[in-house]
């Protein structure tokens, strides 16, 4: 498993990304994500920087690790021509190392237009028509598209990348976890379900599967206390972190969760057992990446951490992890 880090959009600005991002490249992550929003959760949070402009300045800053949104939703916000303009001039940036992560988004980014917010079912369809018109773009050739959701006309990516651009397609289940197989190079997850990698090898994936572990390390009970302030949207379940429309109502939201609730989904305390559970969790998954996102101002504490004893345990956790997979397959 690779694993990798998480530049939060949502809670730092552009300039504080890049600096993060070197220092995950340094502190040895394979991969770094860049969240892409128009809006923070919550207030709380503080920050939205555009993710585009963000990934130009750290594809400038960093050499070796690869670079990915984590994911760009190309439906309403954005339509599916400029987000293939600029993933293929990261791409040329990067000198390869970028991927595009995409996704059928949330009503707190793309509202803003004043386009109708489609249910999921409809948002899956427009997905896979925007992939297809991006991959058309990327050929370089002048693309005239008129489909269910989309009309292109006379368009020509005159700078488009030299390299390939793996798109990888964020799954909440099995449904999903089928068009990810047909549509895209890869798939992401939030979630350590073997239930959904198990369907999107079913259907026909063999990409990368990349999982999101979020996280806030510090002693336990400042690192609860900053969780429950910073990112308590961690516990607002269902479909209402897809339906939400603005940041007020994630804060309502958020009433009604507890500090204990903020910690069944984000991992407190700095306790390098307690992580390496989780990893573990979404290693025995089937996941071949990971990247981690620290909750809060302290990202330094999390730095030396994983120059230390964090990364060491997660090392040895999936060092074991490695050797039973290859000894499984000799038997």
């Amino acid at each position: 498993m690779q694993l990798g880090y998480t530049c939060s959009s949502e809670e730092f600005e552009a300039s504080d990304l890049v600096r993060l991002a070197a220092r995950a490249e340094d502190v040895g992550f394979s991969f770094v994500t860049v969240s892409d929003h128009f809006h923070p959760w919550t207030t709380s949070q503080g920050h939205s920087p555009f993710a585009w402009t963000t990934l130009g300045a750290i594809a400038a800053r960093t050499r070796s690790v690869r670079l990915g949104t984590g994911v760009t939703c190309p439906l309403i916000r954005m339509h599916p021509t400029i987000v293939a303009q600029a993933a293929a001039t990261v791409s040329e940036l990067s000198d390869g190392r970028f991927f595009l992560g995409v996704g059928t988004g949330e009503a707190l980014n793309e509202h803003i237009t004043g386009d109708r917010w489609p249910p999921i079912d409809v948002r899956l369809e427009m997905l896979a028509e925007a992939v297809s018109i991006i991959r058309e773009l990327w050929t370089g050739e002048t693309v005239d598209h008129h489909g269910a959701h989309y009309t292109v006309e006379n368009a020509k990516l005159f700078s488009a990348s030299p390299h390939p651009i793996d798109i990888v397609w964020a799954a909440g289940g099995a449904s999903s976890a089928k068009y990810a197989a047909e549509h895209a190079d890869g798939m992401w997850a939030t979630s350590p379900a073997p239930d959904t990698v198990q369907a999107y090898r079913d259907a026909g994936g063999d990409g990368d599967v990349i999982g999101q572990l979020t996280i806030c390390w510090g002693p336990k009970e400042r690192a609860a206390r900053t969780a429950f302030e910073i990112w308590p949207n961690a516990a607002v379940q269902g479909q209402l972190s897809q339906d939400l429309p603005t940041w007020t109502h994630f804060e309502q939201a958020a009433r009604m969760v507890t500090s204990d609730d903020v910690a069944k989904s984000v991992v407190v305390g700095d306790d390098p057992g307690a992580v390496v559970e989780e990893i573990g969790r979404f290693a025995d998954a089937g996941f071949t990446h990971l990247h981690l996102h620290q909750v809060g101002p302290d990202q330094e504490a999390f730095f030396a951490a994983w120059r230390g004893e964090l990364g060491a345990a997660v090392d040895h956790r999936l060092g074991a992890t490695a050797q039973a997979g290859s000894q499984e397959r000799r038997s």
